[in-house]
């Protein structure tokens, strides 16, 4: 299924080289913002963001100010049609009329996708649930280039709630792309990457490590990307309570790590980095947040600017097939296609969320 307009849902649905230009643009617009300052007068974004968010949210309303466009949207889907059980197509349908892009934050995985299916004007995935985050990843990106001077033949160490953590997996894939990356997954086993991100860095021949302690692996990182263990992701608060204190980053700890380590983090942050560790020069998560308004400024230029198509669903329907991901799109908007890539020996992938399905003869 083609969609006419150009949609950011994953990362990885562009080359690297388009990647390399919005974080370059946004390097420019770092650095000289004044050139940019009329860049979207005369547009609209539409912002619908049906979970909170703060960084996300307000650098791309941010961004868009900056540039002297406009605004439309909600922040609260209880004070939109979404309450009267409106449909993502509808609401879809309705807002990308009136704007000429439309960015969405939604708790459920394949929600953006879906949503490009119906829209009439370009989408970005500003989140879908634990699944994608690809313009967070794009801050990542400008940072790393930014404060490491390179995206390649990095040790990166990834802690926290890797399962659930969707800006964990739209780095992967990324940096995955770049040569000599070493990645290195601190976790417990019950948030262990899930395997489709483990056969993406396998099938890039990519290196990469599981460990379960911090503190045995922090003295070779060159980049720490530390993540909350996210209680809104948990079946229970039982589960939560029994994982949530295991990485905590303190300044005792940072005493064995390199000089130029760089620490991240897409925040909000609870308790796994210490406070007192804000004052570190190495603590980059605060200026992290403020480069993702320069790449989200960079990228909403880039995609009013692209004329081009996006192929959206490359897949099938298979009989009986239907996706086993509780948190897919596919559940709750039904009247979408149940799609899916074969990945042979009768293994099929989910295009809205990646769940895998091994089919039964």
């Amino acid at each position: 299924m083609i969609s006419p307009y150009p949609h950011l849902i994953d990362l990885n649905d562009y080359p690297v080289s388009w990647w390399k230009q919005v974080v370059d643009l946004g390097e420019q617009i770092k650095n000289h913002p004044e050139i940019y300052a009329g860049a979207c007068s005369n547009k609209i974004m539409a912002t619908l963001f049906y979970e909170p968010s703060t960084r996300t949210q307000m650098s791309f309303q941010t961004a868009m100010l900056r540039l002297g466009g406009r605004l439309i949207g909600f922040d609260n889907p209880a004070n939109s049609s979404v309450s009267k059980g409106e449909t993502l197509k509808d609401t879809t349908k309705i807002v990308s009329g009136y704007a000429d892009i439309l960015v969405m934050r939604h708790p459920v995985a394949g929600a953006a996708k879906a949503a490009a299916l119906s829209a009439d004007c370009p989408v970005i995935n500003a989140g879908d649930s634990g699944h994608l985050h690809p313009t967070q990843t794009l801050t990542d990106l400008l940072t790393l280039q930014c404060e490491k001077g390179r995206l390649d033949h990095l040790t990166i160490g990834l802690c926290g709630d890797l399962i659930n953590g969707r800006t964990v997996h739209s780095l992967l894939k990324a940096m995955s792309c770049f040569e000599g990356n070493h990645f290195i997954l601190i976790s417990t086993p019950e948030l262990g990457l899930p395997s489709y991100v483990k056969d993406i860095l396998n099938a890039s021949n990519c290196d990469f490590e599981e460990v379960s302690s911090l503190e045995e692996v922090l003295p070779k990182l060159d980049v720490l990307y530390m993540t909350r263990i996210q209680q809104e992701r948990f079946a229970s608060r039982e589960e939560y309570l029994a994982q949530k204190d295991t990485y905590i980053l303190t300044t005792k700890k940072m005493q064995a790590a390199k000089k130029d380590l760089v620490v991240l983090h897409p925040l909000p942050r609870v308790d796994e980095i210490e406070v007192a560790l804000d004052e570190d020069p190495r603590a980059m998560y605060f200026k992290q947040a403020k480069y993702g308004m320069y790449v989200r400024m960079a990228l909403i230029i880039t995609m009013l600017n692209l004329d081009t198509h996006t192929t959206l669903l490359r897949g099938k329907t298979f009989p009986g097939a239907v996706c086993k991901n509780p948190n897919c799109i596919t559940h709750t908007e039904t009247y979408l296609p149940k799609s899916f890539i074969s990945l042979g020996n009768s293994l099929l992938e989910c295009e809205f969320c990646n769940e895998r399905l091994l089919m039964e003869h």
